[in-house]
């Protein structure tokens, strides 16, 4: 999957040479004001509903800022480096109530089997994917924007591939849309790695949590290297090494912040986002949290494993602003308009500017 650049996202940007405005200067009584500028939806087959795409005024603000150099944090087999922000706060908050109003979400429910015994795992929290392994890569729209039936090209043949290649996944694979791409793109910049997948994680309340893993499957080979953004409220990371019990780490995530772990980390370390007794309230993220993980895919294994675990078979989930909580979208896309009274991502925009315990699979 090729990299865009982040001018490729639209086609004006306000002025950069200096720190960017979100209000325009005033104007001559006599001239009339310029409809504010937008960029369409990202749309495909194989998404739910179209997802907004970041406005220009909120992707000048994330791609121009001049980011303090990172703290590197190395222990025994530890490689991983701490931004700290990587995002300003303010903008950061903007980014949370954007994605969490605007991507589709899902609850996953999935079985595994463990000493002959089927166990029922209930994901304790929402989940999102986009991207496909680095054996293909999706087919462009016509000039019409329109997609016939062949979605995938194989990466070496340039043909499309069998629909058998992905049989495995709950869903077809599905193109990183921009709001997405942009941030994995400007991700890449500054680490040097480049990626072809991007999980989302939203974590609800406190009581959201994911147990202790690690990012060591082989389809990511021997050496993955695992980018992690993190928006909303503050939530502990914790680490241990897998045979020193001794080495531990624990991180406090907070709105704005990314961590890169390198080289042997994912072999040699678990992490977690542990359950929290209380959920902060009264804040603007009331205890939600949202986390977002670039990886790259090297083997056909992963998409379907990915597909699988952060999809499901389930209902798609969206952000009801009226409801303060995720809620079912029943109704699908009719006539290209999203039908259901989900608030858009970037009305949630606008505002922002002014049960169990979860059983990793092996």
């Amino acid at each position: 999957m090729s990299k865009r650049p982040i001018s490729s996202f639209f086609t004006k940007l306000p002025p950069v040479s200096k720190k960017p405005r979100l209000k325009t200067p005033p104007k001559e009584e006599e001239e009339e004001e310029e409809p504010q500028e937008s960029t369409p939806p990202t749309t495909h087959p194989s998404y739910p509903h179209p997802i907004s795409s970041l406005p220009p005024s909120l992707l000048t603000l994330l791609d121009t800022y001049t980011r303090p150099t990172p703290r590197s944090i190395i222990k025994t087999d530890l490689d991983l480096t701490f931004h700290q922000p990587f995002f300003p706060s303010s903008t950061a908050k903007s980014l949370y109530s954007f994605l969490r109003s605007t991507l589709p979400f899902y609850r996953v429910t999935y079985t595994i089997k463990r000493g002959g015994l089927e166990t029922i795992v209930k994901t304790p929290r929402y989940t999102t994917v986009f991207g496909v392994d680095n054996h293909s890569y999706f087919s462009p729209a016509d000039k019409n924007g329109k997609y016939d039936d062949i979605f995938l090209i194989d990466a070496k043949t340039k043909k499309a591939i069998n629909k058998e290649r992905y049989k495995s996944c709950t869903c077809r694979p599905r193109p990183i849309p921009q709001c997405l791409e942009i941030l994995k793109n400007i991700v890449e910049r500054e680490s040097g790695e480049t990626f072809n997948f991007v999980l989302v994680n939203y974590y609800a309340d406190c009581g959201d949590s994911i147990s202790y893993h690690s990012d060591d499957e082989s389809f990511l080979g021997p050496n993955p290297t695992i980018a992690s953004l993190s928006l909303g409220t503050t939530r502990d990371f914790l680490m241990k090494h897998k045979e020193d019990k001794s080495l531990t780490l624990k991180l406090p995530l907070s709105n704005g912040e990314l961590i890169v772990m390198k080289g042997a980390t994912q072999r040699k370390w678990l992490h977690s986002i542990p359950k929290r007794s209380s959920t902060i309230t009264g804040g603007w993220t009331n205890g939600g949290r949202i986390n977002i993980t670039f990886r790259k895919g090297m083997e056909i294994a992963c998409t379907g494993n990915y597909y699988r675990y952060n999809v499901g078979n389930g209902p798609v989930y969206r952000w009801d602003e009226g409801k303060a909580e995720m809620v079912i979208c029943e109704s699908e896309m009719k006539d290209g308009k999203d039908s259901s009274a989900v608030a858009s991502g970037s009305g949630i925009l606008r505002d922002a500017i002014k049960n169990e315990e979860e059983q990793e699979r092996e």
